[in-house]
């Protein structure tokens, strides 16, 4: 009647000690193995992905898109800047002064830093204060490939929330947000 042995001795004991509940415990044990076989496929689709989702290291095909490529495909369109309205010419200065060097004209980006007129620096994924924080304090590198970011010494926090707004308005014009 039994389509497998129930191995383990707390549940033999229990067996022993009340046949009523032999089938309620089978069923456990069968959930329990089941349960085990869908956490190794799971193992096996996720080990599956990472082979087949690699980063290209030692990869010759030239169908692979480089990060510098990623970088200029997700950063704002170089024809589409307009006007820079009053409220944030200060902001445009001071990081036209500060920024730009590294993140580009505009926030588009260099080979020295990421674009921050990107989908990844929208205000529910990075608030102000993580904009604030990276200039005063410095951050590691988490989402990109150039390094961690210094702190910009110069900057003062007033500096800092002018270009904070400045970009929130790249980013609208970009329509990220």
């Amino acid at each position: 009647m039994r389509a497998f042995k129930i191995r383990h001795p707390m549940w033999q004991e229990l067996l022993v000690s009340n046949r009523r509940s032999e089938r309620s415990v089978m069923k456990l044990a069968q959930m329990i193995r089941r349960f085990k076989m869908k956490r190794a496929w799971l193992g096996m689709a996720v080990l599956a992905c990472f082979v087949g989702c690699s980063d290209g290291q030692g990869e010759t095909s030239s169908t692979h898109t480089s990060h510098d490529d990623v970088v200029q495909e997700t950063a704002a369109p170089r024809g589409s800047s307009q006007p820079v309205p009053g409220e944030y010419q200060a902001g445009k200065e001071r990081f036209n002064g500060l920024c730009a060097r590294c993140h580009g004209m505009a926030g588009r980006g260099t080979n020295m830093g990421p674009p921050l007129v990107h989908k990844i620096y929208e205000p529910s994924h990075h608030a102000d204060f993580a904009f604030m924080r990276a200039a005063m304090q410095g951050v590691r590198a988490h989402h990109w490939k150039f390094g961690n970011m210094p702190k910009i010494s110069e900057a003062t926090s007033d500096d800092v929330t002018q270009i904070i707004f400045y970009v929130r308005w790249l980013q609208r014009q970009a329509g990220i947000y």
